[in-house]
């Protein structure tokens, strides 16, 4: 198992709905993390009250979840960052597999396997989750099939992605400037210190997405924004990625 401890970064903005939940889930850590740490990119409800209320470290900077990931980790103070999305709720043992999944050197870059759904154990969008799991795998093979046979996987927010905090820094973290599909990159860049792999664990994500647009237009919505990023077409994804709350 890698040494060291495991910083828990959650980009936040206007999250108070799903705080309450991911308070609870991380209480039940076993064992904790080394911290957990919030950046806040100008939250309006009551976000930041609730995140310093549970005893979370708070930091604050421009809007963006690039900017915001790439701000926690520097501010980081553990060799070991999980970027977890208000959202997504972990097993209890998430600090574990972190460390036991970095101990392996060829590693770079891993993930969870998200369940997406309601709350853990009410519904469950097995249609979407199939889809999501899949598209880790045919995404690379399709767009980057070089990559793809050197194990590079493509991981997502909601894959709860984990790295050495000196390995994000290394090739320059996230493009400021990008909203939508800035994970993809990363993993493209962090190939080549690494392998990319998605861990077979599952960790619990909100179905709020799919909600608010059925699941029909979610799924197209999750296949056209790849193919945009696939043939280059950066400047439209945000615009067919519009943010829900």
């Amino acid at each position: 198992m890698t040494k060291g401890g495991v910083t828990v970064l959650i980009p936040m903005l206007d999250e108070a709905a799903a705080l309450p939940r991911l308070v609870a889930a991380l209480q039940k850590l076993d064992p904790p993390p080394a911290e957990i740490l919030c950046v806040d990119g100008g939250s309006s409800d009551e976000s930041v009250a609730l995140a310093k209320a549970a005893g979370w470290r708070v930091i604050t900077c421009d809007r963006g979840r690039s900017v915001q990931i790439n701000h926690g980790v520097k501010q980081a103070s553990a060799p070991l960052v999980i970027v977890l999305h208000a959202d997504t709720l972990p097993p209890p043992d998430m600090v574990t597999v972190v460390q036991t999944t970095l101990a392996d050197p060829r590693t770079a870059l891993a993930g969870f396997t998200p369940l997406i759904g309601g709350a853990p154990h009410e519904r469950t969008r097995w249609g979407t989750s199939v889809h999501n799991w899949a598209k880790t795998w045919y995404a690379p093979l399709l767009c980057r099939p070089h990559l793809f046979l050197r194990g590079v996987r493509l991981l997502f927010g909601d894959h709860a992605m984990f790295f050495r905090r000196a390995d994000f820094l290394c090739v320059g973290g996230f493009t400021p400037g990008d909203q939508v599909m800035e994970e993809a990159d990363l993993c493209i860049r962090m190939a080549r210190l690494g392998r990319i792999r998605l861990v077979p664990r599952l960790i619990h994500t909100s179905d709020r997405r799919i909600a608010a647009w059925g699941p029909l237009k979610a799924n197209w919505i999750y296949f056209k924004v790849g193919i945009l990023w696939a043939v280059g077409a950066r400047n439209r994804m945000a615009k067919d990625y519009p943010d829900v709350r």
